[in-house]
């Protein structure tokens, strides 16, 4: 009985040691797999962060050398407070915002009369979602010419209008963020159709079956199936439009650079023209920081409000 239980036991111990060699041999060839992509995120993701929170604290031209860099402690974000041209591109950024739930809207309604009303609904699909697909340089090419002053299409047909004076669009402080905006959301609303048309079409129908036995309209269909039952969907398009507005960079420096008098300035144009144009990397890695937790929150206080108005 005792050489049974020995040798019981000595096998339990092998096939624990061989189990144990081969989680080591699985884990060793699972990290040497994702080995590359935690290297790269490694190096061009949390290095670069890691290093911009430091340097939020400095002083340091781009020109300069390491050791010439000088600790300002939180110098650089009290100097942020009183830049006029900062503060107007966080308000800029403010205002932009309203083209997210513009364009959820405008998409939400195509959507719907699309899946339900269209016929070619991959000829629409397709049509509609080009411009996201587009170059930005090419789009912005475009509506500059679509946007001049005395020749665009777009004036002349006001004036034939009889409006006398039409807007100068992006030359014109007054309205240059609003034809941004105009452009940002012709551009986002094809994306945020197609969402929208995947999320209609995981509806089961025999909610809507059941709502026209009991005589439902319409847009009671609408306001009690449809809009609860994309409310995920809207919330992944509110959370990633919202984010994709404080990185809007390319419209701005292909149509306006900035201007007309900052008109259209935003922060991480702002934050370009600070570090590679004026050189100050301090300066311009506490505009970062910022702009890291404005988002941040942003995010943070959309999860905590999905609850309330989300159906899963």
């Amino acid at each position: 009985m005792d050489s049974k239980a020995e040798i019981n036991t000595s096998s339990k111990v092998l096939t624990r040691r061989k189990k144990g060699s081969t989680e080591k041999t699985e884990s060793l060839a699972g990290f040497l797999f994702v080995s590359p992509m935690l290297i790269g995120v490694s190096i061009l993701v949390l290095l670069p962060i890691f290093a911009t929170f430091i340097l939020s604290f400095s002083d340091w031209k781009f020109i300069q050398s390491m050791d010439q860099m000088k600790w300002v402690g939180f110098e650089n974000f009290k100097e942020l407070m009183g830049d006029k041209v900062f503060l107007k591109s966080l308000l800029n950024n403010g205002i932009f915002l309203f083209t997210v739930p513009i364009c959820m809207a405008i998409s939400l309604l195509l959507a719907v009369v699309i899946d339900k009303s269209v016929y070619m609904k991959s000829y629409f699909k397709v049509a509609f979602f080009m411009p996201y697909i587009s170059s930005v340089v090419a789009i912005a090419v475009v509506w500059q010419v679509l946007f001049h002053p005395s020749s665009g299409p777009i004036n002349q047909t006001l004036m034939s209008l009889g409006i006398e004076n039409p807007p100068l669009w992006i030359a014109d402080p007054k309205f240059a963020l609003l034809s941004v905006m105009i452009i940002q959301i012709w551009i986002s609303v094809g994306f945020n159709l197609i969402i929208y048309i995947a999320g209609l079409q995981s509806i089961p129908l025999e909610l809507y079956e059941a709502a026209e036995m009991d005589g439902a309209s319409s847009w009671v269909k609408f306001r009690h199936i449809t809009f609860p039952m994309v409310s995920p969907t809207s919330f992944f398009l509110l959370i990633t439009g919202i984010i994709s507005t404080f990185k809007v960079f390319d419209l701005i420096a292909v149509l306006t650079k900035g201007g007309p008098l900052h008109s259209t300035s935003m922060l991480v144009w702002h934050l370009y023209d600070t570090a590679f144009v004026n050189l100050d990397i301090g300066y311009s890695s506490a505009m970062a920081v910022i702009l890291f937790f404005i988002v941040f929150l942003i995010t943070i206080f959309q999860w905590v409000g999905q609850k309330k108005w989300v159906n899963y």
